[in-house]
């Protein structure tokens, strides 16, 4: 009987364990999404301040119909964006903007507006918003890809289901100087 009693003490512990790990891993996972939904958000406001950095522009330089129709089709897709995804719409919102800042540059009465510097300000703070919101999601995904590679949570986390996640790595386009060309 004491043997009987010791395997389910075991048993209970196990499942226990067992169910802790879980737990951690849909949490990791639910953070992960959080966040990805947060870098999501502060894309949309760059890609919104960037729209509004075209229309301060516009007076100054005449700006392609491809350029409202690109930051349209941004705004649309970085809602529905992984991480992936975002990497490509960075890089497209990256060129727009280097376009509109070689403009400014080429227009002393622009690059002193208050509304274009006040925008400028504006876009550098959501960039360190979405290099933070990076920041933390490629921490929380470390963690979830770690333990989804560490025995006894890899089978726990693979019995239900769950995969690695990819990280949010937009390092290679940070490292591409825009082009810059309006005709």
């Amino acid at each position: 009987m004491t043997i009987f009693y010791i395997l389910l003490l075991l048993a209970i512990i196990i499942a226990i364990y067992s169910f802790s790990i879980y737990n951690r891993l849909k949490s990791l996972r639910n953070a992960a999404d959080a966040t990805l939904s947060q870098a999501r958000v502060a894309m949309k406001k760059r890609i919104d301040m960037i729209e509004q950095l075209v229309e301060a522009v516009k007076s100054y330089a005449k700006f392609e119909q491809t350029t409202f129709e690109k930051i349209t089709s941004m705004r649309v897709n970085v809602g529905k964006a992984g991480a992936g995804d975002l990497k490509k719409i960075d890089g497209e919102s990256r060129g727009i903007l280097g376009n509109i800042i070689a403009v400014a540059e080429n227009y002393p009465a622009l690059k002193t507006s208050e509304t274009v510097s006040s925008l400028m300000n504006s876009i550098k703070d959501i960039e360190d918003e979405i290099a933070r919101h990076r920041y933390t999601f490629n921490n929380i995904i470390q963690e979830y890809n770690t333990m989804l590679d560490t025995i006894p949570s890899k089978f726990i986390g693979r019995s239900v289901g769950m995969s690695k996640k990819e990280y949010m790595d937009f390092f290679d386009e940070e490292l591409k100087r825009p082009a810059v060309n309006w005709n």
